[in-house]
């Protein structure tokens, strides 16, 4: 496509308009896609306090099955986003969302210790490559400048789960549990699995690969669009995936994901568990209970993207927000028998945590293009997914040998402080280059 230079004054309408029309077309429907994937990954959580007596399951079985959901995850997703590159998001995405939904589903079929492990090994396996195949996406259609936003209001999915997540599982539980001789956490995995499968459907119809594919776009539109992509500024990219795990960068920002996934996996993991330790018993309680700190992080993580957006400033926001998640499970430890005071740390450590995750994904585009964003991208978000094997378990054999999740909170908080000296000091100044500021 043959590009021409657009005037100035009416560039800048014209980009107004059309960067508001493609937000409101793709991102909602991709947060929802999110939301359900979040769900059916950690609705374990709600599950496992019917669940784990029914099928007389051990904390650390329940650990384990939590994260081997992440060892298929990491086993299948630099492949799966390869494909991806190739075959287009619109119909990996679509692929990804309907498969694992019915496995999701199947869920409700688990009796024993190695059909648990199975199906979460293949609930992992088969979701592989939604979240940076959606991050992937984002970077053929929004200039980097603009995506601290986009990341952050795509990364909220992870708050909106909470707030939502928490309420329907446990009502679901509790208002299920006997209908149709079924136990109220096999309603759980059926009714929030079939969403997943439908979402796929709309997802094929609606997304678009790239600028020039999008039929509802004026030609003049698309050259304006592509002029901005052509013009996004690229410190030494690398083009191939061979070229992308050579990057010192690259091996950098898998660590410091890893550290901020560790924050987040115990927090979706275990924090229904620990406010019934705190002494809340009622499901449906706990969910409601369980919103407050995904409604904090919510807001949070809007506010504190767009700041960082209004500044163009990355380094410090990010640094901060990990610091913010270290302090939030610090004192969840501490105050752990005291609901008020951890639900606060909690949802301290859910702001942190999810804000940060949205921006951090601003940064691998800047040192990655091409197939080796692609693939790259993947690359690190499943050295990020190993904390969702690390800390499930590690939390629930520590719980099982002190009769207290404390010490494991600690560790998670330890961790959270690894991620944010890594951003401060491991990372090259090129990958934090200033951006113009965005009003």
């Amino acid at each position: 496509m043959t590009t021409t230079t657009i005037p100035a004054s009416a560039a800048e309408h014209m980009e107004t308009q059309l960067y508001r029309r493609i937000t409101w077309r793709f991102v909602p429907l991709l947060m929802i896609c999110f939301v359900f994937a979040y769900l059916d990954r950690v609705n374990i959580s709600f599950a496992k306090l019917q669940m784990q007596s029914d099928l007389g399951f051990s904390d650390a079985v329940y650990g384990l099955g939590a994260s081997i959901f992440f060892v298929g995850y990491f086993l299948f997703e630099v492949p799966s986003n390869m494909i991806l590159h190739k075959v287009g998001p619109k119909r990996w995405i679509a692929r990804i969302m309907v498969t694992w939904g019915i496995a999701s589903a199947a869920m409700m079929f688990v009796t024993s210790e190695t059909s648990f492990y199975v199906l979460r090994f293949l609930i992992g396996s088969l979701e592989a490559g939604f979240v940076p195949g959606a991050l992937y996406f984002f970077t053929n259609w929004f200039p980097s400048a603009r995506r601290g936003r986009i990341n952050s209001l795509f990364m909220a999915a992870i708050a909106v789960c909470g707030i939502i997540g928490g309420p329907i599982s446990g009502g679901i539980m509790k208002f299920t549990h006997g209908v149709s001789a079924l136990h109220g956490w096999q309603w759980l995995f059926l009714l929030e699995g079939i969403p997943s499968i439908l979402l796929g459907v709309v997802c094929y119809l609606v997304i678009d690969d790239r600028i020039e594919d999008a039929g509802w776009l004026k030609p003049e539109e698309k050259r304006l669009l592509i002029e901005r992509i052509a013009a996004e500024p690229k410190s030494e990219a690398a083009h191939s995936f061979g070229e992308a795990i050579k990057q010192p960068a690259t091996i950098v920002m898998s660590l410091i994901y890893l550290m901020l996934a560790s924050g987040i996996y115990g927090l979706v993991f275990w924090m229904p568990q620990l406010i019934k330790s705190a002494g809340t018993d009622d499901t449906f309680i706990i969910g409601l209970i369980s919103m407050v700190p995904y409604l904090c992080a919510g807001l949070g993580m809007i506010l504190i993207g767009r700041n960082s957006d209004r500044t163009g400033e990355r380094r410090w926001h990010l640094a901060a927000c990990a610091l913010m998640g270290a302090i939030g499970y610090a004192a969840s430890a501490w105050f752990g028998s005291n609901t008020l005071i951890l639900v606060v740390a909690l949802s301290a450590a859910a702001t942190g945590i999810i804000a940060g995750i949205g921006l951090f994904w601003i940064l691998p585009p800047r040192v990655l293009s091409g197939a080796a964003a692609a693939a790259g991208i993947a690359l690190i978000n499943s050295v990020g997914q190993l904390g969702g094997i690390i800390t499930p378990y590690m939390v629930g054999k520590i719980r099982d040998i002190t009769g207290s999740a404390a010490l494991g909170l600690y560790v998670v908080a330890l961790e959270c402080l690894v991620g944010a000296a890594l951003l401060l000091w491991a990372l090259p100044r090129r990958v934090y280059f200033k951006e113009p500021a965005q009003q």
